[in-house]
């Protein structure tokens, strides 16, 4: 019979993400993504279950949020997971919620216009003859 035994740090993930158990996150993935929800489970691993989960896009000053349902969330992806106050007012009042169909043309136009900037930035660069 195998035992496993958790390091250190494993045991210390577990405990700090137990006292989040039942409450409202915010947690940032790795590929930038935004998502909050309420923690109902979790691993060893960081693995976690968001009860209640939406996607926040922000795009200058607006946002939506896309409703996920339950969601799971690998433990590797995870960047930062913070608390909400459900107390307090969660965005700035600048900002404007607006539809997912809005939030997603912003989006696009965002990433066309950055793709753009790099491109173009690739043409100067073969301008430059230091």
């Amino acid at each position: 019979m195998s035992m496993s035994w958790a390091s250190p740090e494993d045991i210390y993930l577990s405990t700090s993400l137990a006292s989040y158990l039942d409450k409202k996150l915010l947690v940032l993935l790795r590929d930038g993504r935004k998502l909050l929800g309420t923690l109902r489970s979790f691993d060893q691993f960081a693995n976690a279950v968001l009860e209640g989960a939406c996607e926040r896009v922000i795009v200058g000053e607006i946002y939506c949020d896309i409703p996920l349902g339950l969601y799971i969330i690998r433990g590797e992806n995870v960047v930062l997971i913070g608390e909400l106050d459900v107390d307090k007012e969660e965005l700035p009042p600048h900002m404007t919620r607006v539809p997912e169909a809005e939030i997603r043309r912003a989006q696009k136009a965002e990433r066309e216009a950055t793709d753009l900037k790099g491109t173009m930035r690739k043409r100067m660069e073969f301008l430059d003859m230091d």
